[in-house]
C-alpha cells in the first residue's frame, strides 16, 4: 500500500500508476505514459521469467519422478532375482528325484510369497469369509452344506494384499442355501 497525494488514503500498489494513466489521458503527460510503458515491460518480463521458472520446475519434477520409478522397479526386480535363480537351479536338476523337485518348487513358491508380503501384498486366505464385492470376484455359487449362505465356499484364485492395497480380488465360489 502507498499513500497518494498526502490525503491519508491508502491505495493498493499500482493505484498511483492508474492515476498517472488517467492524468496522461487528460493532460497528455508524456512522462506518465513512458513510466507506464516501462512498468508494463517490467511486468511482462516478470511474467515471462515466472513462466520459464515454472516450466523448469515442471521438467525437474518429471525427471525426479522418472528416476524414482526406475529405482522402484529396480528394487522390486532385485527382490525377485533370488526366486528366478532358484527356479533356474530347479530346472538344472530336472532329472533328479521327483520328490526333490517338488520340495524345491515348494521352497521357491514360499520365497515368492515372502517377496509379495515384503512388497505389501500378502496372500489372503478368504475361505469361509463373508463375500465382499470389494475383496472378492464371484465366479460361481453352489450349495455348501455346513457353510453360511453368502460366505466364500472355495477360492479359485487367491487375493494378494488388503483393502485398497490389493493386487487383485480373490476369485471365489460363494455358498448358497440348499
Amino acid at each position: 500500500m502507498n499513500d497518494q497525494e498526502g490525503n491519508g488514503t491508502a491505495q493498493p500498489d499500482g493505484a498511483g500508476q492508474v492515476e498517472a494513466t488517467e492524468r496522461a489521458e487528460a493532460g497528455g503527460d508524456g512522462d506518465a505514459i513512458t513510466a507506464l510503458a516501462t512498468r508494463i515491460a517490467e511486468l511482462e518480463d516478470q511474467r515471462l521469467r515466472a513462466l520459464a521458472d515454472l516450466d523448469n520446475e515442471r521438467k525437474r519434477c518429471a525427471v525426479q519422478v522418472r528416476r524414482a520409478e526406475a529405482e522402484t522397479r529396480a528394487a522390486v526386480a532385485r527382490q525377485w532375482l533370488p526366486v528366478v535363480d532358484n527356479l533356474d537351479r530347479a530346472l538344472a536338476h530336472s532329472a533328479a528325484d521327483p520328490a526333490a523337485i517338488i520340495d524345491g518348487i515348494e521352497a521357491v513358491r514360499a520365497q515368492a510369497l515372502d517377496v509379495l508380503t515384503r512388497l505389501g501384498f500378502p496372500l489372503r486366505d478368504d475361505r469361509g469369509a463373508r463375500f465382499d464385492p470389494a475383496r472378492h470376484e464371484a465366479v460361481a455359487s453352489r450349495p455348501a452344506p455346513g457353510a453360511e449362505a453368502g460366505s466364500v465356499a472355495d477360492v479359485i484364485l487367491p487375493a494378494y494384499g488388503e483393502g485398497d492395497h490389493q493386487l487383485r480380488p480373490a476369485q471365489v465360489v460363494v455358498a448358497r442355501p440348499d
